[in-house]
C-alpha cells in the first residue's frame, strides 16, 4: 500500500500544537500489511516557506523536511494556524502558493487561524468555515464573504476543511483518517492519543467557562471552575450569587452584561456538556447520568437533552453504540468522503 502524503506548512510564529498534533496523529496510523507488519497510511512533509529552521509560538524550533518552491506533490495539505499567520508576511505567502497548487491537491484544511493563510485565496468564499472561538469575529469581518460558525470544532465544504480551536487539529486529522481508512484505524489513533474519537459538542462548551474564568477578574474568578467540578450540587442563582458575594439581583445582571445569557442556562449547558460524555462512556444507566450531573428527575434531564441537542439520551447513546460497533467490526479500506461537519448536535 502507497502511503498518502500529507503536507504541513511550518513558518515562524506558528502554533506547534496546530502543527504537530495532526503530524502525530497521521504517524501513528497504521494498517496491517500483507506479511502482518503494520504499514504507514501517511507519509508526513513539513514544508517551510524556506529551508532554514523555523520558530514556533512556544520558542521551538522546527526544521522543515522541504521548501515551498520544492515540495513533492500532496494528496493532503494542512495549514497550521498561529501568530505569524494573523499577522505576519506568511500568510501572503502561503495563500500564493495555495492558489497556484490547489487543483493538484485532493484537500486542503486549515486549523485554527491558519485560515488567515486559506481564506485570502477565495477558495473558501460562500463555504461554512470555522476558526478558534477568539478570532471568528475578526475572521467574519475581514473575510465577508465566508460563513463563519464559532462554535465547530471543525467543517467540511467541498474539498475544504476547517478546523477551531488548537487542539482541534487532533479532531480534524481523526476524521480524515477516518475518512480515509475507516473507523477502525482512526479508533486505533485516538486510543494511542488517549483522546477521544468523536469528542461530543463544539467549542463553546470549553470557550465560554474560560470565558468566564478569563474575563472575570475579580468575584467571578473562580467560579467557572467550582461550578464545573460541582455539577452535581445546588447551583441556584441564590447560591452561586452567595459564593460570588453579590445579591441575587446584582449578580444577574452583571451576568447578563458580561455573557450574554442567564446563570441559569449557563448551568443546564455545563450539565448537559458533561451528561453527553458521560452517555457515551456507556458505564451509567441513563437515571445515574442525569443524577451525576445534577438534575433532580430523569423526565427533566430527557427533556433538556431533547430541547438541546434534537435527541433523546437514549437515542443518542444507541447512535455512540452503534459507532462503536462499527469501529471494532469495520474495515481497513478506503471509504468515501462523507460529511464531518460536527458543531452543535
Amino acid at each position: 500500500m502507497k502511503p498518502l502524503r500529507v503536507g504541513l506548512i511550518g513558518y515562524d510564529g506558528v502554533q506547534g500544537l496546530d502543527l504537530i498534533g495532526p503530524s502525530d496523529a497521521f504517524t501513528i496510523a497504521a494498517v496491517e500489511g500483507e506479511n502482518g507488519k503494520p504499514e504507514a497510511c501517511y507519509e508526513v512533509t513539513v514544508i517551510g516557506l524556506t529551508g532554514k529552521p523555523f520558530r514556533a509560538e512556544s520558542g521551538l524550533l522546527l526544521h522543515p523536511h522541504t521548501t515551498l518552491r520544492d515540495a513533492p506533490a500532496l494528496d493532503t495539505l494542512v495549514i497550521p494556524g498561529g501568530r505569524g499567520a494573523r499577522i505576519g508576511p506568511a500568510s501572503a505567502v502561503i495563500a500564493r502558493w495555495i492558489s497556484s497548487r490547489t487543483k493538484k491537491i485532493r484537500r486542503i484544511a486549515s486549523v485554527c487561524t491558519g485560515i488567515y493563510a486559506l481564506a485570502p485565496t477565495g477558495l473558501l468564499d460562500g463555504r461554512a468555515v470555522t476558526t478558534h472561538w477568539r478570532f471568528a469575529h475578526d475572521v467574519a469581518r475581514r473575510f465577508p464573504k465566508l460563513r463563519v460558525d464559532p462554535n465547530a470544532l471543525f467543517l467540511k465544504d467541498g474539498p475544504f476543511y476547517t478546523a477551531g480551536g488548537i487542539t482541534a487539529s487532533v479532531d480534524l486529522a481523526l476524521a480524515l483518517i477516518e475518512e480515509d481508512y475507516g473507523p477502525r484505524v482512526s479508533l486505533s489513533v485516538a486510543r494511542e492519543l488517549v483522546v477521544y474519537l468523536k469528542r461530543p459538542g463544539g467549542q463553546k462548551q470549553y470557550s465560554e467557562p474560560l470565558q468566564f474564568q478569563c474575563d472575570s477578574a475579580d468575584r467571578f474568578a473562580d467560579l467557572a471552575s467550582w461550578m464545573l467540578g460541582h455539577l452535581r450540587s445546588d447551583l441556584s442563582l441564590e447560591t452561586l450569587a452567595k459564593r460570588a458575594c453579590l445579591s441575587p439581583r446584582h449578580f444577574v445582571r452583571r451576568f447578563k452584561q458580561t455573557f450574554g445569557g442567564t446563570p441559569a442556562a449557563f448551568v443546564e449547558n455545563l450539565r448537559l456538556d458533561d451528561a453527553r460524555r458521560r452517555l457515551t462512556e456507556r458505564t451509567q444507566t441513563i437515571e445515574s447520568v442525569a443524577a451525576s450531573v445534577g438534575f433532580n428527575s430523569d423526565d427533566a434531564f430527557r427533556r433538556a437533552f431533547q430541547r438541546r441537542f434534537g435527541v433523546k439520551p437514549s437515542s443518542y447513546r444507541s447512535r455512540f453504540e452503534a459507532r462503536a460497533t462499527s469501529s471494532s467490526n469495520g474495515t481497513t479500506s478506503r471509504k468515501r468522503p462523507r460529511q464531518l461537519s460536527r458543531s452543535k448536535r
